[in-house]
């Protein structure tokens, strides 16, 4: 496969991980976002493996009217077309599970990327699509992974804020972390003041520093995006460390240690994450999911009501 990160540059190396960096990308050339292709994909896509989320306007407050809704008996292509005109957003995640090309794709960029970037060695690599309507938005939000963001189709506006207080408190993230709740980050609109902000347009990738806070607006077009997502040695330890002050914030009712991942305390926590995840004592109180509509491209919303799901 040739090369896909096409504007990638020396100083990127040195960014990658610090600072957001933003550099031109050949995924539109490889021939797997095409209509027909994403049309094909969203035929009979595993439940389990998609969100299909209907948003309020842009510029209405945080979470307002974030609804989950279900394909139900709706063609791959109907599909595509309810959401080219309705306010509606789809996340195919692990689309490398369900197609060999996606999982090409995925081993390729991230092999370029460690070529690329001295000492680099990403692990539990993962490749999702965004279809976006025109004028969508998503909320200010945090991911655990490291994240990156390859846009293919339409035009987004991307803000992203610094991964430290006050843009992201350590019990939000922490929360986060123990999938207790979504990725949602509490907002106030004083924060923009702070972002770096992207107008990122078809064929550019955008990655920003781990857990760095963002949201992102859609211009009047159908948005078409991949994101992919990784681990590192110290990402993982970041992980550790931050679910195992969830838990101590939580149990002991006061201000765990602070997130750093060196010395006794760190691997006393590390040692508390693994405890804690082989017990499986978290897994009852992850948040749960309600489906409240199914896709209906005949109504003028897009969307009809059905009796709420988890």
């Amino acid at each position: 496969m040739t090369k896909l990160l096409t504007g990638f540059r020396p100083e990127h190396a040195e960014l990658w991980g610090r600072h957001p960096v933003c550099i031109e990308h050949g995924l539109a050339d490889t021939g797997l976002f095409s209509d027909d292709a994403l049309a094909a994909l969203l035929e009979d896509y595993p439940r389990e493996n998609y969100d299909l989320l209907h948003m309020a306007e842009q510029g209405t407050g945080n979470l307002a009217h974030w609804t989950e809704g279900d394909l139900g008996r709706v063609r791959g292509r109907e599909a595509l077309d309810a959401i080219t005109s309705g306010r509606l957003w789809i996340n195919l995640r692990r689309v490398h599970e369900a197609s060999p090309a996606h999982l090409e794709l995925l081993e390729a960029v991230f092999a370029e990327l460690a070529e690329r970037v001295p000492g680099f060695h990403p692990y539990k690599l993962n490749l999702g699509i965004l279809i976006s309507s025109p004028g969508a938005q998503v909320y200010y939000h945090s991911d655990v992974p490291g994240q990156s963001l390859w846009h293919l189709r339409g035009a987004k506006r991307v803000f992203v804020y610094p991964n430290r207080a006050p843009f992201l408190p350590e019990e939000q993230i922490e929360k986060v972390v123990l999938s207790l709740t979504e990725a949602e980050i509490d907002y106030e609109p004083w924060f923009d003041d702070y972002a770096t902000v992207f107008d990122l347009q078809p064929g550019q990738m955008l990655h920003w520093p781990l857990n760095a806070p963002h949201r992102v607006e859609n211009g009047d077009c159908i948005n078409v995006s991949v994101t992919t997502e990784h681990f590192t040695t110290s990402i993982q330890n970041s992980y550790a460390v931050r679910y195992a002050n969830g838990l101590i914030r939580r149990g002991l009712r006061g201000p765990p240690p602070l997130p750093n991942t060196r010395g006794g305390s760190f691997w006393a926590r590390a040692a508390l994450t693994v405890a804690v995840k082989k017990s499986g004592l978290l897994k009852a109180r992850k948040l749960e999911k309600t489906v409240e509509w199914e896709l209906d491209p005949a109504a003028d919303t897009r969307m009809r009501a059905v009796t709420p799901l988890v």
